[in-house]
């Protein structure tokens, strides 16, 4: 996950003077949407090779299995924050404007217009997944969480998710509004599934390359 803005910083102003008001709605569907398309993604993953989900791409790089538990692990704090958030009595209102931090953290994230990742990240220590996993419960965890994470933007439809907030994994004095909470889990995810798709590109342009030697 990225590192708090610096205010000085140009990009983070031009960030701030470019954001836009969304319709909840619309919004909170569209997420649903990108949820939606992560899901089959996902589904298909459990019809490949076990070996190929569970080869690094190279020396000390994730497998896809383990960039799945990095996703699991942020669900695991993200997905119980949100459901008791939901649990205020603000109802929803037709309008959503993003939050300073919350929107640079969206746009920091989310993957490029041509589908390619814009910014390296590092993990930190207590989201970095252990070398060690069975494909199954991981691949199955991710899948419970996406389902769960359809049913909690539903329920967010009858809030005001700009007015509820949820605190951050990385400072939980700090709170975003829910709808920036949705926004940035969910480009957290497509962000890397673009990595999960270059893995699976290098792993199996690997193998065949190794049977052609």
């Amino acid at each position: 996950m990225p590192r708090f803005p610096s205010f000085r910083n140009g990009r983070f102003v031009l960030n701030l003077l470019q954001m836009k008001k969304y319709n909840s709605q619309a919004l909170l569907e569209q997420l649903q949407a990108d949820i939606r398309q992560l899901v089959l993604i996902a589904n298909k993953l459990k019809s490949e090779d076990p070996g190929v989900l569970l080869e690094q791409p190279a020396p000390g790089k994730w497998n896809v299995v383990q960039v799945l538990e990095h996703l699991n692990s942020y669900g695991r704090y993200y997905i119980p924050a949100i459901e008791k958030s939901l649990q205020e009595n603000k109802p929803a209102t037709v309008m959503f404007k993003p939050g300073f931090i919350g929107d640079y953290f969206t746009k920091m994230l989310s993957p490029s217009e041509k589908g390619t990742v814009k910014y390296k990240m590092k993990a930190p220590k207590d989201h970095r997944p252990s070398p060690h996993l069975d494909h199954q419960p991981v691949l199955k965890t991710f899948l419970e969480q996406q389902q769960t994470l359809l049913e909690l933007l539903e329920k967010a439809k009858s809030k005001n998710i700009g007015r509820i907030r949820t605190p951050i994994t990385l400072s939980r004095f700090i709170k975003l509004k829910l709808g920036d909470t949705f926004r940035f889990l969910i480009a957290h995810e497509q962000r890397h599934f673009i990595q999960i798709s270059n893995t699976m590109a290098n792993v199996k342009k690997s193998n065949v390359l190794s049977l052609t030697l």
